[in-house]
């Protein structure tokens, strides 16, 4: 299924129905009086967080949804029907921005939550609600208020409590597939990695949290160069950002390059990404380069607590993982 993660659509909810203007007229009731009805209320738009929704996919193609108009109202005090709801699904964690202002309306981060985003317009009022002492037989109703209609943009964060970030082929997607079950294209190219990828990581019998695998950022991300930067907005609700780093690639005279230069692109990016939590992780260490590049890493940054483990062997998985559901079950239920 293709990833999307943005769109803009235009909404509109529907008209009131008019008001009825009319006059009971029944056999042996002469000069009977005003019956006519209220309009019906217009339908409203409403956007739905469905945790069966995991992309934008389905605004790609269609950007044009409208709300039913209530229908008239009738004689004998009928009230119209009311025009029925448009209700669009949306992935978790979908942002609703209008367009012409930029106002954020809505951020729908629990699936189940719903918000509308365009009221339908309210029923005109039939003739029988205007009869006073001094007009016995109104000849007027209201018309129905007219619907709203909006240019929004979707805009979806992914709703993961880690984040991987690394540069192509540092083993993101490999760690992915053994901490959890989702099962990326994993294959020795930059950039196998096209999508964001989740999975959902067990601590223990009770708890579990999500970790995202993003695209390989490369020098110059935040400013378009490569693919990262379409999915660095991702990590903005991730409460923790764990940078792997590749051996292989590590200069033992300089083994922080690498963690440094992807610090500067988060800056570069969203300064708020730098305040994160973060943990480092060498990965590869069932190859040779692996423990020297780790001794190295501990003497450039010995104030940063760095965890080493192989993909490959199992070794220090365990490790991670609980590092990593440490730092989530500390900040409790809320997401930033």
């Amino acid at each position: 299924m293709r990833f999307v993660d943005s769109a803009k659509i235009r909404v509109a909810s529907g008209h009131g129905g008019p008001g009825c203007v009319s006059f009971r007229r029944e056999k042996y009731i002469p000069r009977g009086g005003p019956d006519g009805g209220d309009g019906g209320r217009g339908g409203n738009v409403i956007i739905e967080a469905v945790s069966q929704k995991e992309t934008l996919l389905r605004f790609h193609f269609n950007q044009h949804f409208r709300a039913e108009n209530g229908r008239p109202g009738q004689g004998k005090c009928k009230t119209g029907a009311d025009g029925q709801d448009v209700r669009l699904e949306v992935p978790p964690g979908t942002m609703i921005i209008e367009v012409e202002s930029g106002e954020k309306l809505g951020d729908l981060t629990e699936a189940g939550t719903s918000m509308v985003v365009a009221m339908g317009g309210r029923g005109g009022q039939g003739n029988a609600r205007f009869v006073s002492s001094t007009n016995r037989s109104p000849r007027f109703a209201q018309p129905g208020e007219g619907g709203a209609e909006l240019t929004l943009r979707l805009e979806l964060n992914l709703l993961a409590d880690a984040g991987l970030v690394g540069y192509p082929n540092v083993g993101k997607s490999t760690l992915i597939s053994r901490l959890s079950a989702a099962r990326p294209k994993i294959a020795n190219y930059p950039f196998t990695t096209l999508v964001p990828n989740l999975g959902v990581v067990s601590a223990g019998e009770d708890h579990s949290f999500v970790i995202a695998d993003l695209p390989g950022l490369i020098d110059g991300a935040s400013t378009g160069v490569g693919l990262g930067h379409r999915f660095l907005k991702h990590l903005s609700r991730c409460r923790v950002l764990v940078h792997l780093l590749d051996p292989t690639r590590m200069d033992l005279k300089d083994p922080a390059a690498d963690f440094e230069a992807i610090k500067k692109e988060l800056k570069a990016y969203d300064p708020a990404l730098t305040k994160k939590s973060r943990l480092v992780a060498i990965g590869k260490m069932d190859l040779p380069e692996g423990p020297p590049a780790l001794d190295a890493f501990r003497k450039a940054k010995p104030r940063l607590p760095v965890l080493s483990f192989s993909s490959l062997t199992s070794q220090g998985l365990d490790e991670l993982r609980w590092a990593i559901w440490k730092v989530v079950a500390s900040f409790g239920s809320d997401r930033m």
